[in-house]
C-alpha cells in the first residue's frame, strides 16, 4: 500500500460494485453476487448497480450527492484487510485524520500554505473512491485508466450532483480542489500528498501495536522515504523511531523498506 496509489481494494459493506482485469478484460462486479459481468467501466454502468438511484441530469437538492459520499463512510480502506485486519478504516476515517493533519501543520510550513484549502483538498482528494472503489495493483488497472474513471467519476459528482446547487459554485470548487492535488503542482497539493503519506504510516503503527506484534507492516515503511517537505519528513522520522523502540520492546526486528529504518538514538 502506498499513498497517492494506495493498494486498496473495495470491499464496502453496503453493496457496491467494483471492478478487476482478468485476463486483461476489464470487468465489473457487485459485492452481494457471484456473477461477474465484461463490460467498459462508466458511472452510468456503476450507478446502475447501486441500490440507490442517483439522476442523470443536475437535481434542485445536494441530497443525492450526500447520500452518494456516505458510500465513502461503508467503504474500507481494505489493504489492510489482506493482514487480516478486521473492522479497519474506512475512505472517510482516513482522509478525516488528514483534515486534522492539515489543520496542525507546522508554523514553517503554514505561513507559507493556505490551511483552509489544504483542508478541503483533503476531505476531497479520494472523493471518487464513493464509484471507482480502492484500486489495487493487483486489480490490473493501469494508472491511466484508474485517473480516467476517478476524473469521470468527479466530473459526474460536481457537474450533475452539484451542477445547480448554489448556481453549480460548490461543484466548480470540489473539481478544481481535486484536479490541484492530483496535478501536485501547488505547495498547498505537495503537502497533503505529505499528509497521505503520514496518515497511511501512523495507521500502519497503530494497527502494529493494537495487534501486539502479531501483525508486521514493514511493506509499508517505504512511503516515509516518499515524503518530501522538510517539515512532514521530521514527522515521518519521529514515527519511525516510535515503530522501531516498539519492535525492541517485544524484542523482535520487523520489516523495514527502501533504507527507512531509522538510527537507534
Amino acid at each position: 500500500m502506498t499513498a497517492d496509489e494506495t493498494p486498496l481494494s473495495s470491499t464496502p459493506t453496503t453493496t457496491t460494485a467494483s471492478t478487476s482485469s482478468v485476463n486483461g478484460t476489464d470487468t465489473l462486479s457487485t459485492n452481494n453476487t457471484d456473477t461477474t459481468t465484461e463490460m467498459p467501466w462508466n458511472v452510468k454502468t456503476i450507478l446502475s448497480t447501486l441500490p440507490t438511484r442517483y439522476p442523470s441530469t443536475p437535481p434542485s437538492s445536494p441530497l443525492p450527492f450526500f447520500h452518494l459520499i456516505e458510500r465513502l463512510k461503508t467503504t474500507p480502506r481494505a489493504g489492510w484487510r489482506r493482514f487480516k485486519i478486521e473492522n479497519g478504516e474506512s475512505i472517510s476515517d482516513h482522509m478525516y485524520r488528514m483534515s486534522i493533519l492539515t489543520m496542525l501543520a507546522p508554523s514553517t510550513l503554514s505561513s507559507r500554505l493556505n490551511i483552509p484549502r489544504c483542508t478541503k483538498m483533503a476531505l476531497i482528494h479520494d472523493m471518487a473512491e464513493s464509484l471507482v472503489g480502492d484500486i489495487t495493483p493487483v486489480d490490473g488497472v493501469p494508472k491511466p485508466e484508474k485517473s480516467r474513471r476517478e476524473a469521470e467519476t468527479m466530473d459526474y459528482i460536481c457537474d450533475t450532483l452539484l451542477g445547480k446547487w448554489n448556481g453549480g459554485m460548490n461543484g466548480k470548487e470540489i473539481r478544481e480542489i481535486w484536479q490541484e492535488y492530483e496535478d501536485s503542482r501547488t505547495l498547498e497539493a505537495v503537502f497533503v500528498h505529505d499528509v497521505d503519506k503520514m496518515e497511511l504510516i501512523l495507521q500502519m503503527v497503530e494497527y502494529e501495536r493494537v495487534n501486539e506484534g502479531k501483525v508486521e507492516l514493514g511493506e509499508f515503511t517505504w512511503v516515509a522515504g516518499r515524503i518530501v517537505l522538510p517539515e512532514m519528513k521530521q514527522w515521518a522520522k519521529e514515527v519511525m523511531q516510535e515503530r522501531l523502540k516498539m519492535w525492541q520492546a517485544w524484542g523482535k526486528e520487523p520489516r523495514w523498506e527502501n533504507d527507512t529504518k531509522p538510527k537507534e538514538e
